[in-house]
């Protein structure tokens, strides 16, 4: 007999829960049930009761965290807002998904891991990157072993936004704000799934938008030094490109570069959902393309995306988990050393100089 699907609450109807993880947890409906949605302030325009009337609606978490039904509560506030709420989640016994970054310091990531196996809740972070079909792509040329021996790695999450930022949370100088815990926190994520803790870590961090005062820092370049391979994580927003680089990688028996973005997310935003024709499929011309050495010269290839996972495997995984059939999809010990290394990027740039992990 199949088992019922876990009750799922969501905090916060902004975009993160409209975009990224309402429709994933719609596309399980034999795993998942969206049970609740806490929105503090509803408006006639924006009223998660009128988008989802099925759903409970909740005007405080605290009367979530009573609701005995409760199975799963998905967290997608503002950073600094994580770990009170992620800590009242898990003491109220419920399994917790956590928005990236995980929270604005890795000594309360520490804190709420500990709490996590104390209260045998199940605690994961929504690092979806991991599932970009590029980034999948990059993967699996590397396993095959067509680069060789990895001497460079450049990600890159750049954009060619100049003019000032609107007046968001994001923009606001604050715990867990600006591009390196955005953006970097995603780039970055990779780099460890795929390679682990670096050596050191070298940090530029700040504005490159003229005439910035105050505000979180809109870019960044930090340095990843490994035992004979140099990592580069950029988002900038200064990049006036007809087509924006995302990998650039160099090894001893070839390289690969690509270009744009994972598509998931710009077709989220437009309304397309997973199971929907071409969901997450890179277009052709979106392909990377593959260097190797043949015949002492160099031979360059497309080579095709791999067929798109999509991010619902994030939650099908967890869905597993806790069920008692493997690991949680990202470990929140992996979160927590991704915000090692920013806080050790942020270091770096404040100092000047490069910092030993």
């Amino acid at each position: 007999m199949a088992s019922k699907p876990f009750n799922v609450a969501v905090i916060g109807y902004g975009m993160s829960a409209k975009v990224f993880h309402i429709p994933l947890v719609l596309a399980l409906p034999d795993d998942f049930k969206l049970y609740g949605i806490v929105q503090r302030s509803p408006k006639p325009d924006d009223d998660a009761s009128k988008d989802h009337p099925d759903a409970k609606s909740w005007r405080s978490v605290d009367e979530m965290y009573k609701d005995q039904d409760v199975d799963v509560v998905v967290i997608t506030t503002i950073p600094e807002a994580h770990c009170e709420m992620c800590k009242a989640a898990l003491e109220a016994g419920k399994h917790v998904v956590v928005e990236k970054p995980f929270v604005p310091t890795s000594k309360e990531a520490e804190e709420l891991i500990e709490i996590s196996k104390k209260s045998r809740k199940l605690l994961t972070v929504y690092q979806n990157r991991r599932w970009d079909s590029d980034y999948l792509t990059l993967r699996e040329i590397m396993k095959e072993g067509l680069l060789g021996d990895i001497a460079e790695f450049e990600t890159h999450f750049d954009r060619h936004r100049p003019e000032p930022p609107a007046d968001t949370w994001k923009a606001k100088d604050a715990p867990g704000h600006g591009s390196i815990y955005d953006l970097g926190a995603h780039l970055i994520d990779q780099v460890y799934h795929s390679f682990g803790m670096p050596k050191r870590v070298t940090g530029f961090v700040g504005n490159q938008r003229r005439g910035m005062e105050g505000g979180a820092a809109d870019s960044h370049t930090v340095l990843l030094h490994y035992d004979g391979m140099l990592v580069t994580v950029k988002a900038g927003v200064v990049s006036a490109e007809e087509e924006q680089l995302r990998y650039w990688v160099r090894g001893t028996k070839g390289s690969f570069q690509k270009y744009h973005l994972d598509v998931q997310e710009d077709q989220l935003k437009a309304g397309s959902r997973p199971g929907d024709k071409d969901f997450g499929v890179d277009p052709e011309s979106h392909c990377g393309r593959l260097t190797t050495i043949e015949d002492g010269k160099p031979r360059r290839s497309v080579y095709h995306t791999v067929e798109p996972v999509t991010y619902v495997e994030l939650y099908r995984v967890f869905a597993k988990a806790l069920r008692g059939e493997g690991d949680v999809p990202v470990k929140p010990e992996d979160a927590r050393d991704v915000l090692r290394v920013i806080e050790l990027a942020l270091q770096s740039s404040q100092e000047g100089r490069t910092i030993k992990v």
